[in-house]
């Protein structure tokens, strides 16, 4: 096979997209796109990010084409997610529960993530470790349970990622970001430039 650019990419694979389309912390070929947000990590950012004392924990993704998945239904409540496995490991969960019970943030690297830590406080209350998959499709008036910030791309208008992040850091304030975006010339899409949305208050 070849690297699974992202459908908008009109070209075919080249060697160097093996390195460039893939995260660093990456570990076993389930996934068919990669989680994009973390193409904004290095092993520098994630060491600086520890030494300035955040406690990084990780999940397993198998992100599927449905990442790419434009929203067509005439009304929004009636399109849906495509399925995707992810698996919890123990000391994630133990880690982020903490956090939780302590009040501390939990900052998800990505959208996939945020539905998967959100998956598991729906369905149990607490994050467990174990083999789940989800097709949890979030929406402004969603109630977060367990981010309160998230670390994204920049995302297409209409696509069920920007509704996650206007769900959680609201409407208004992504609007507002994305304004300044393009402004600046700020680059969309897979690799394009990343920004950290907090949660707005009472979400």
């Amino acid at each position: 096979g070849s690297t699974p650019l992202p459908p908008y990419i009109n070209r075919p694979a080249e060697e160097r997209d093996a390195r460039r389309y893939q995260t660093v912390y990456a570990r076993e070929g389930r996934s068919v796109a990669a989680p994009t947000a973390g193409l904004h990590f290095t092993p520098r950012v994630l060491k600086s990010l520890e030494s300035g004392g955040a406690r990084i924990v990780r999940l397993r993704l198998d992100v599927g084409p449905g990442t790419f998945k434009p929203v067509t239904a005439e009304k929004v409540e009636d399109h849906r997610m495509d399925a995707e496995p992810y698996g919890v490991p123990e000391d994630t969960a133990r880690e982020v529960n903490r956090a939780l019970a302590e009040g501390r943030r939990v900052v998800a690297g990505g959208t996939t993530v945020t539905r998967s830590l959100e998956d598991q406080r729906r369905r149990h209350g607490a994050v467990i470790p174990g083999e789940y998959e989800t097709d949890l499709f979030i929406t402004p008036g969603f109630r977060f349970r367990a981010v309160t910030g998230l670390v994204t791309n920049f995302h297409l208008p209409g696509s069920t990622l920007i509704m996650l992040v206007s769900a959680l850091a609201g409407r208004e304030r992504v609007l507002s970001a994305y304004g300044e975006a393009v402004a600046m010339g700020y680059r969309f899409y897979s690799f394009g430039d990343a920004m950290l949305a907090w949660a707005e208050r009472g979400s």
